[in-house]
């Protein structure tokens, strides 16, 4: 008899979504979707407005219950979730210090220290109405970071923030997940630098078109259809490295529905 060497189970993934669809006011929002995000992952999710993109990750949070499917979370998993909007009322004095414990009470240390490692250290007595559309989505990611997740699911997060500021973001979410060892579930719409920060990524339209690396991803015909050439053109694709993924060419997969 010939022993090998042993082979390591693979590690089941953070969250998994099998054979997800789902109607609204009798319209298809969502149609066959699997897919699953593993610890140090960064995946994103890219698709026209429309596409079914936040209704997606509604589902895989538990707030939307899909019409056919499953959603399967790993035991115990801990998710920080960045929403895309969030309103505040400019006449009610809310401070960000105040904001960051509405859901529950952190020490001052806590907040100080998710807020240094967003890059505003600052901001903790400020109230946050005043607050730029960059520092905002600073001070929403450092509430998701608050819970300490093995997944941070993050809803636009360069919304509201200009081409510098986007760049900038991207490459602290890298970080971050490189940093923290979590995985990152992210939805954009902006193609020209949310690829630079990712391992892998999923066109939606309602269905999952095409899945991969980014640089296989953006020849992928379904892609090229779903973008305009003008679109694809101004790409601005970054190489990335995350967790010894250095392959541009590999794993990609691609469904056609």
């Amino acid at each position: 008899m010939t022993v090998g060497p042993k082979q390591s189970a693979p590690e089941e993934p953070l969250i998994r979504a099998e054979n997800i669809h789902l109607r609204l006011a009798d319209k298809e929002i969502l149609s066959g979707i699997s897919l699953e995000v593993h610890r140090g992952e960064i995946l994103t999710v890219i698709g026209p407005n429309g596409g079914g993109k936040t209704t997606l990750l509604r589902v895989m949070l538990g707030l939307l219950n899909p019409d056919a499917g499953v959603v399967l979370q790993a035991a115990g998993i801990k998710i920080g979730y960045m929403p895309q909007k969030i309103h505040f009322d400019p006449i009610l004095p809310l401070s960000v210090r105040r904001f960051l414990t509405l859901a529950a009470q952190r020490p001052r240390e806590a907040l100080v220290r998710a807020l240094a490692e967003v890059g505003a250290p600052t901001l903790l007595e400020a109230p946050v109405q005043n607050v730029s559309g960059g520092e905002l989505q600073r001070i929403l990611l450092a509430r998701a970071l608050l819970r300490e997740p093995d997944l941070l699911v993050l809803d636009e997060p360069a919304q509201g923030v200009d081409v510098q500021g986007q760049q900038e973001l991207f490459d602290l979410i890298s970080r971050l997940s490189h940093d923290r060892g979590c995985a990152v579930l992210m939805v954009s719409h902006d193609l020209h630098l949310v690829m630079a920060a990712t391992d892998r990524v999923v066109c939606l339209n309602r269905h999952i078109c095409c899945t991969g690396h980014p640089v296989a991803v953006q020849a992928d015909p379904a892609f090229l259809k779903l973008f305009t050439p003008r679109a694809v053109g101004s790409l601005a694709l970054y190489t990335h490295k995350h967790n010894g993924h250095s392959d541009p060419t590999t794993g990609k997969e691609c469904q056609h529905g």
